[in-house]
C-alpha cells in the first residue's frame, strides 16, 4: 500500500485531507509540527510521497523538505499553501519540493497530482548521460560515480533540456517554455535556478562538465577542459 505522509496543523484540512487519500487506497501517517513529523518520520523510516504545509506552529514546511532532502529522502514533495506569490514558490522548489498546490484545491485536483508524482516515481528506470554525470529521470536526481545529487523539479527540467543538446545553446525563452506548465517564469528565476545547479555540481566536486552563460543568448553545458 502506498504511504502518503501528511504535515499539516488545521485539523479540519489535515482530517478531510485523510479521508480523501484513504478512500483513494493511500495509507496516511498525519503530523500537525514540525517535531512530530520527525519523531513518526523515525518510526516509519520513510513515505512514498509526502504534502507539506508552509505554514506551521513550530516553523515552515520548507524546514522540513530541506531536512528531508538532507536525509538523502528523494520521494516526491507536494507544498500545500495559501501563499501565491512567486517568491514562496520558487522558494519551495528551490528546497527540493516536486510540485506546489495552492489553497483552496479541490479534492479531484490534490489526488490527481499524487497519482502523477506517484505514477512518475513508478515509471521504468530512464537515464541521459554526458560526460560522466547520468540523469536518472525516475529518480529526479544527477549520478557522479556513487553519489546521487538530488534535483528539485525545476533543475532536473533544466539539467535534462541541457541533457538533450548538450555543447548547444539553450535560450533562456526555452528553459522557460520547459518549465512553464502554466505559471509564469521569469529569467530571473532560470538564472536562480541554474546558479543552485552549479552550486551543487561544486558542492559534489564535479569538473567534468560546467554550465557556461553566453552573454545575450542564454547557456551551454560543456565539457570541462
Amino acid at each position: 500500500m502506498t504511504t502518503i505522509f501528511l504535515l499539516e496543523d488545521d485539523p479540519i484540512i489535515g482530517k478531510a485531507i485523510q479521508l480523501q487519500l484513504e478512500l483513494e487506497s493511500f495509507k496516511v501517517e498525519w503530523s500537525q509540527d514540525l517535531n512530530e513529523a520527525k519523531k513518526k518520520l523515525s518510526k516509519i523510516s520513510s513515505a512514498d510521497l509526502f504534502l507539506l504545509d508552509i505554514n506551521l506552529p513550530d516553523g515552515n514546511g520548507y524546514e522540513f523538505c530541506q531536512w528531508l532532502r538532507e536525509q538523502h529522502v528523494l520521494s516526491p514533495v507536494i507544498f500545500l499553501t495559501a501563499r501565491t506569490d512567486e517568491e514562496s514558490v520558487v522558494k519551495g522548489f528551490e528546497q527540493g519540493a516536486n510540485d506546489y498546490v495552492r489553497k483552496p484545491f479541490s479534492q479531484k485536483e490534490l489526488i490527481a497530482r499524487i497519482k502523477n508524482q506517484h505514477s512518475d516515481k513508478k515509471a521504468s528506470l530512464e537515464l541521459v548521460r554526458f560526460a560522466g554525470l547520468t540523469l536518472i529521470k525516475n529518480q529526479q536526481v544527477l549520478k557522479y560515480g556513487e553519489s546521487l545529487i538530488g534535483l528539485n523539479r525545476r533543475e532536473f527540467e533544466i539539467l535534462t533540456t541541457f541533457f538533450e543538446r548538450p555543447e548547444t545553446i539553450v535560450t533562456r525563452e526555452q528553459l522557460i517554455d520547459r518549465l512553464a506548465s502554466g505559471e509564469e517564469i521569469f529569467d530571473r528565476t532560470v538564472d536562480s535556478h541554474i546558479s543552485h545547479i552549479r552550486t551543487k555540481l561544486q558542492k559534489h566536486g564535479i569538473k567534468s562538465v560546467k554550465i557556461n552563460s553566453v552573454y545575450g543568448q542564454g547557456y551551454r553545458l560543456e565539457k570541462a577542459v
